[in-house]
């Protein structure tokens, strides 16, 4: 019987969802490595490999079988072929533009456990999706807005999250579009450099985001009376922001926020909140030769009366903090913390703090390859981000499930 590949689900599943993957028909103890791939839409390669022996009857199934010193990662790790997927261009971060398209993920079986891979013995080709099959994409161009919807199947009404994403500008739908798999009608929001949104604003207008609250909770498949928001980065400090100033804001899951107004002030009707300083010179070199700018910002506890925090105390939502302990970017875990303790201060118990070790700035659903070193979001120079691969892959997994929990509680 000649090797071949068995995947479970075999042809298509949704990028965050787990993917069995076994080989049958080696020979007993046969030493193979197996490797994955797939280009991003620029025609960038990933690819990960592991090296393993069959059982005794020539099977061999990574829900069983630890991988072996040497490959991209080793012991069990039954989703470890996808998660440690790294670029093959340094410092290139896996983006999803078109999320109607799926990835397309290569798994070859290669012979023995060589620096060189040796005869190629089995392959099998498989999708990794965005949208389950009746998930409608709805592009948003309303009064001011700018977004896509996404719909779960059928005509029910279902629980409306708004998803923030950070510093980039542009609107990305990955993160809403795998949201709306799961029975949330989630509308992905851009705010800046879209289209005719403004390229470089001088304040954020909460007044935009409120338009986009009230088209959520008048769309007649969006269960009320709130919404939910998920922010990252400076998308969850917007979120924040909202849940302090405007109304119908119900449940907000906050990832790597800062808690002050950053780089672009916010306004709403006569308030404005003006931000925190930044200080450049505070970046440290690290052994790497690049930097760490985690000291740059001001901290907004330490000022007194300090304007640039947001006003959370303000908010009646119920707030979910995921911060990555490996931030390089923003202070997250102590910001969470320390506005905890305000909340805690006056009584509220409307909080929840998820921290997760080994794990940096960007906090993805769950496969999406560690982007442990980037371009920084502000400084724009190529700066450590954090993480560390086997924390983080856990750390998305665990997060992703914990958020649908939190909405599904909520919401």
């Amino acid at each position: 019987m000649a090797p071949s590949v068995r995947l479970s689900p075999a042809a298509r599943s949704l990028f965050d969802e787990p993917l069995a993957i076994a080989v049958q028909g080696l020979g007993p103890r046969q030493q193979v490595t197996l490797r994955t791939s797939l280009r991003d839409e620029t025609g960038e390669l990933f690819q990960a490999s592991a090296r393993y022996q069959a059982g005794d009857d020539g099977q061999l199934d990574l829900a069983r079988c630890p991988a072996l010193p040497g490959g991209s990662f080793c012991g069990l790790e039954p989703m470890g072929l996808l998660w440690a997927l790294q670029p093959q261009k340094p410092f290139w971060r896996l983006i999803k533009r078109d999320v109607q398209s799926p990835f397309l993920l290569q798994l070859e079986v290669l012979e023995g456990h060589g620096e060189r891979p040796g005869r190629l013995l089995a392959q099998a080709q498989h999708e990794r999706a965005f949208l389950r099959d009746g998930v409608r994409r709805v592009p948003v161009r309303e009064g001011r807005i700018r977004a896509t919807l996404f719909l779960p199947p059928g005509e029910d009404t279902f629980p409306g999250i708004i998803d923030i994403h950070g510093y980039g500008g542009g609107l990305l739908e990955p993160r809403a579009s795998l949201l709306a798999n799961h029975g949330f009608a989630t509308l992905a929001l851009a705010y800046y450099q879209f289209e005719d949104l403004p390229q470089k604003p001088k304040e954020l207008h909460l007044e935009y985001f409120e338009e986009a609250v009230n088209y959520m909770l008048q769309h007649p498949q969006v269960k009320g009376p709130g919404v939910g928001l998920l922010g990252f980065s400076k998308g969850a400090e917007v979120s924040l922001a909202m849940a302090a100033f405007l109304k119908n804001i119900t449940a907000v899951a906050s990832l790597n926020a800062p808690v002050a107004a950053t780089c672009i002030p916010f306004s709403y009707k006569d308030k404005v909140i003006p931000t925190v300083t930044l200080y450049e010179h505070k970046a440290k070199a690290t052994n790497s030769k690049f930097l760490d700018y985690s000291d740059v910002i001001d901290d907004p506890f330490q000022a007194p009366g300090n304007q640039s925090l947001i006003p959370i105390d303000k908010a009646e939502a119920q707030f979910l903090f995921i911060v990555g302990q490996d931030d390089r970017v923003v202070k997250s875990e102590y910001y969470a913390t320390e506005v905890c303790k305000l909340l805690q201060a006056q009584g509220k118990g409307n909080f929840h703090i998820l921290s997760y070790p080994g794990t940096g700035h960007c906090i993805d659903p769950p496969f999406f390859p560690l982007y442990p070193i980037g371009s920084h979001p502000v400084f724009h120079k190529r700066a450590v981000l954090g993480g560390e691969l086997k924390a983080y892959s856990k750390a998305q997994v665990h997060a992703w499930s914990q958020v649908q929990a939190f909405f599904k509680k909520y919401l």
